[in-house]
């Protein structure tokens, strides 16, 4: 390792100086030089086609790199201003813009959510009542983890953020108001229109104006332009069967995406280093311009919500504490304090922090499905500066880890087994259905196969397969969109069939899942 090599420099030196020997003919290599073999490595180990790595510190860029291909098609390469999906970390921007609206507009962190968006409303009157703009951001609302996403993903989505925001009354808790951590992204999509609200114009424009043009930021929140669609990354995925693979419906084609604020913002790694810079800067460009006050960097970067520290954060991290702020995760690594968020899509990773005791950050963006190369990476950057005598090999680490977690899976996985017949003649299945927020599906009945395929979300389309009594198995035509899923039917009395309900493809039971609060009845 580069960072081995170095410390027997170091030794090296000391012995010279000792022995009298001329130091000045050793040259010392600064910490990075060995990167890029790192992300060589990580690429081809977590088949990922490319990836785009900038490092800043004391205000100086001293990485910001392509490497690897943004587009396997065409054998592109990936640079520096290549643009990828930011994901989650998007989220900081929203949380950003809504510290600016709330000063702006002689608002607090409690106002309450319904006063500005009066369709706002949860399942219980009460904590509708109570929720306030801070309870937007700290994934604490009492939905389950993940509770609307199916409104969201797999792209390209039908509902407006309009209708995500009126179908939060229909999604169930899974805890008490302001118990438990549940990472929530229709919260984050709420805020944005909280922001858009506000400023009475739209999520993307408040974005343009308050970040990326202070900033000089090529980047966007909403549609971007011909120029900028030259150099943007394919989304790709990868399994043993098919291996590296392109998910052309996550691909960055120029739209606004409606999950904009919970992770649909397009940036490249130069310029999230301005973004990431402003925050070492304590709200300030580094020209100067104040982007943020200080006491909003403050609140923003303040812990709300605690997080659970695992066997894994304390042997590699040392990490005592974790917690989520406003659009950003704290914790602790080997005594230092870190602000970091990831930002996970099918088929874009991305991954930034901060030390700001090092007045460090770092920004990670590439176009593959594996977070151990984003993680190996960022590993290896910090520890770099962090703990530059305890250095190791963490894509090995990382292979290691998840080798392991397969193998606690697999041992606990076993398939689910039917009949492979249902009672009823499958035509009898066929028909118009409709759930009250996420609205209608059709099952056909097509050259001897029963079809499904959802208005709403027009990728979820596949093939009933009988499993056994009113069961069926859903094989989705796009595998990468969706997992298989169980549908079971309601008969009445009559043997007509009366209407639907989801369930993930599994033997065991679990109550919170992405279908757990729809029903679809026959509508025809």
């Amino acid at each position: 390792m580069v960072l081995h090599r170095i410390s027997k420099l170091v030794l090296g030196l000391s012995f010279c100086a000792v022995t009298a020997c001329a130091a000045s003919n050793s040259p010392q290599k600064a910490p990075l030089d060995g990167l890029d073999k790192v992300i060589d490595t990580a690429l081809d180990t977590f088949h990922t086609p490319g990836m785009a790595v900038g490092v800043i510190q004391n205000g100086e860029v001293i990485y910001a790199k392509g490497r690897g291909y943004r587009d396997l098609s065409s054998n592109n390469p990936v640079n520096a201003d290549t643009l990828f999906r930011l994901a989650s970390t998007s989220k900081a921007f929203t949380a950003a813009a809504l510290a600016l609206a709330i000063d702006e507009f002689g608002l607090t962190w409690q106002t309450r959510v319904s006063d500005i968006v009066p369709d706002f409303q949860m399942q219980d009157p009460w904590v509708t009542r109570e929720f306030t703009l801070l309870d937007l951001l700290t994934h604490r609302s009492g939905l389950g983890g993940g509770a609307g996403d199916s409104m969201l993903w797999p792209e390209p989505s039908g509902f407006t953020r309009e209708d995500i925001i009126h179908n939060l009354r229909y999604l169930t808790p899974t805890s008490s108001f302001r118990s438990a951590y549940a990472y929530s992204n229709v919260m984050y999509i709420t805020a944005g229109e909280v922001v858009a609200t506000l400023y009475q114009k739209p999520f993307a424009e408040v974005i343009q104006q308050k970040f990326f043009t202070p900033l000089d930021m090529q980047c966007f929140a909403g549609d971007l332009t011909d120029d900028a669609l030259n150099n943007v990354a394919m989304s790709y995925g990868h399994n043993d069967e098919r291996g590296i693979y392109a998910i052309p419906r996550n691909s960055i084609e120029g739209r606004e995406l409606v999950s904009a604020a919970a992770g649909g913002i397009v940036c490249n790694a130069n310029d999230m280093l301005k973004w990431l810079q402003m925050w070492l800067n304590n709200g300030k460009a580094s020209n100067g311009l104040a982007v943020l006050s200080p006491e909003q960097v403050d609140t923003l970067q303040q812990a709300y919500t605690v997080l659970s520290v695992s066997e894994t954060d304390e042997e590699w991290d040392g990490t005592l504490f974790k917690s989520y702020g406003l659009g950003w995760r704290l914790s602790d690594v080997a005594g230092l304090k870190v602000i970091s968020h990831t930002g996970t899509l099918s088929g874009y990773q991305a991954y930034v922090a901060m030390v700001p005791s090092l007045n460090l950050a770092v920004a990670i963006l590439n176009n593959g499905s594996n977070y151990g190369a984003r993680g190996a990476v960022m590993q290896h950057i910090l520890k770099t500066f962090i703990q530059p005598n305890e250095q190791q090999d963490w894509v090995k680490q990382y292979v290691d880890y998840q080798a392991e977690r397969e193998q606690r899976y697999l041992a606990s996985y076993s398939q689910p087994v039917g009949s492979g017949e249902v009672i009823l003649d499958p035509i009898a299945y066929a028909g118009q259905f409709a759930d009250r927020w996420f609205g209608k599906i059709t099952i056909s009945h097509e050259n001897g196969a029963l079809r499904i395929a959802s208005e709403k979300m027009p990728m979820l389309t596949g093939t009933l397969d009988p499993f056994n009594d009113h069961s069926f198995v859903i094989r989705w035509d796009n595998q990468n969109a969706a997992s298989d899923a169980f549908i079971h039917f309601d008969v009445n009395t009559q043997r007509v069939v009366t209407g639907f309900s989801l369930y993930p493809f599994t033997n065991k039971v679990r109550e919170n899942h992405e279908y757990r609060d729809m029903y679809f009845r026959l509508t025809d």
